[in-house]
């Protein structure tokens, strides 16, 4: 008897602790949460209000239009990754990083401040503050990607991605180029009106995502146990990545004399085209006009002036440009699955007719707010629909051009991001499953967007119309 009292004792002092990490694993992240949850409410409502065959359709008809949309992204994801590469070999980013170096550590601690990765995120939202989405999504996958070789975790979050995706979701925009544009074509009679308070809204919704983020990465600081071996991989991968710029210092190999003279003219010419246009009819209608019609501009302009940098620092341009747009091609078929899911959720809730229905509910409600009944539907497609948000803007824009309600679209529309597109593309690129407090966190910004987008607008109205 007493030895078989000891050979349980024994056991039970053998028996391993609980693994906290595991415990963690299993309870689901807030977007399993939700994407059921819209998908259940979806065919619920659907039930009710005769549109099953609707929401069948929708589902199908989503799950394909995301398929093209992955597909039509290679060409984008390849060229600017590309891009981006010769950007890196030629030390360009690690220049970009050292101008504001204080703020990005004080922002991304677990990042090494030399690392790809900060130069990445600094390019990803600089290109938002302008408004070239279209050179912005790579360079955030291409963030995502340097951040995920910092990750001890592999599949789940980190802090830092989720406090990058909070930012992207919630960027400062300096120029809202294109509602600038929708509102000119419409014939607004002030079309560069939104810029003031949609830099004021999107400077509450960001600070609002630094808050949140940093807030709730404390209270699961405890859950995610690795946290602590990640300062030592970025150590170990901040001193590979100092390695590494140093064998392409000793590769590269700078053009000579006429070499140098070409590209540094053909920089020159670009620069001197910029007087010309004005001076030979060029946009004269004013700032704002000026401001939109210079769009063009901005993204051969970045192109041209990443592709001679790099060659003038010797890196074999071509050869780096088609090394990355590998990468970009493989990223594209990555995030298929996750594209899928996430469209497929949000077209069966407006085919369902449940986004009409919480419309009509709500309407008479956010009027208390300032937020007239028509522009809800809008505040409530911009974190799901990217294209559904701005048709219906512009809608809102040609009906009325100069109404408080296409005002606050507008502004609505330049502080507030497509989140769930967002965390699709972006997790989906690098096999993140686990998400953490990204989508909260980008949820509470895009709220603060919402809120800040209302105020500003009735504020900037009144003074515009008083």
């Amino acid at each position: 008897m007493s030895t078989t009292k000891e050979q349980n004792q024994q056991k039970t002092d053998t028996k391993p602790a609980p693994d906290l990490k595991a415990a963690s694993d299993k309870k689901p992240a807030a977007i399993n949460l939700i994407w059921l949850y819209i998908v259940v409410i979806s065919i619920i409502v659907a039930a009710y209000t005769g549109r099953m065959d609707a929401v069948g359709k929708a589902s199908f008809d989503s799950a394909k239009r995301a398929v093209e949309l992955a597909i039509s992204l290679i060409g984008a994801m390849a060229l600017w990754l590309g891009i981006m590469k010769v950007a890196e070999s030629a030390g360009l980013m690690r220049a970009v990083t050292r101008a504001i170096r204080p703020v990005m550590v004080w922002l991304f601690p677990d990042v090494p401040a030399n690392h790809p990765a900060m130069s990445a995120i600094i390019m990803n939202m600089g290109a938002n503050m302008l408004g070239m989405g279209n050179a912005a999504t790579p360079m955030g996958i291409k963030a995502m990607q340097e951040l995920d070789k910092l990750n001890p975790e592999k599949g789940t979050a980190t802090n830092a991605m989720c406090l990058f995706l909070a930012i992207n979701t919630s960027s400062v925009t300096i120029l809202p180029l294109g509602v600038i544009a929708v509102r000119a074509a419409s014939g607004s009679t002030n079309p560069g009106g939104i810029l003031l308070p949609t830099l004021c809204a999107t400077l509450c919704s960001t600070a609002a995502a630094i808050f949140m983020a940093k807030l709730l990465s404390r209270r699961s600081e405890k859950k995610f146990i690795q946290a602590s071996l990640s300062t030592q991989i970025s150590g170990e991968t901040a001193a590979e990545e100092a390695n590494n710029s140093q064998i392409q210092t000793e590769e590269l190999s700078p053009p000579g004399k006429f070499g140098k003279f070409a590209a540094w003219g053909a920089l020159a010419l670009f620069i001197g085209a910029i007087p010309y246009t004005i001076m030979t009819g060029g946009p004269v209608g004013g700032v704002f006009e000026s401001i939109t019609a210079s769009t063009a501009w901005l993204i051969p302009g970045l192109i041209i002036a990443i592709l001679l940098g790099g060659y003038l620092c010797g890196v074999k341009v071509y050869e780096t440009v088609t090394d990355g747009a590998k990468e970009g091609f493989q990223v594209a078929i990555r995030i298929i699955p996750f594209m899928v899911a996430i469209f497929v959720g949000i077209g069966m809730l407006r085919s369902s007719g449940a986004l009409d229905l919480f419309t009509g509910i709500a309407g008479s409600f956010t009027k208390l707010i300032g937020m007239p009944a028509e522009v809800l539907p809008h505040a409530l497609l911009r974190p799901l629909s990217g294209t559904g948000a701005y048709g219906y803007m512009a809608e809102l824009i040609q009906k009325a051009p100069d109404s408080l309600e296409a005002f606050m679209s507008s502004i609505l529309q330049g502080s507030t991001e497509t989140t769930f597109y967002v965390l699709a593309v972006y997790f989906g690129a690098i096999g993140i499953r686990k998400t953490r407090h990204a989508l909260p966190a980008a949820l509470f910004s895009d709220a603060v967007g919402i809120c800040a987008a209302v105020l500003f607008a009735n504020l900037f109205f009144n003074m515009f119309n008083g």
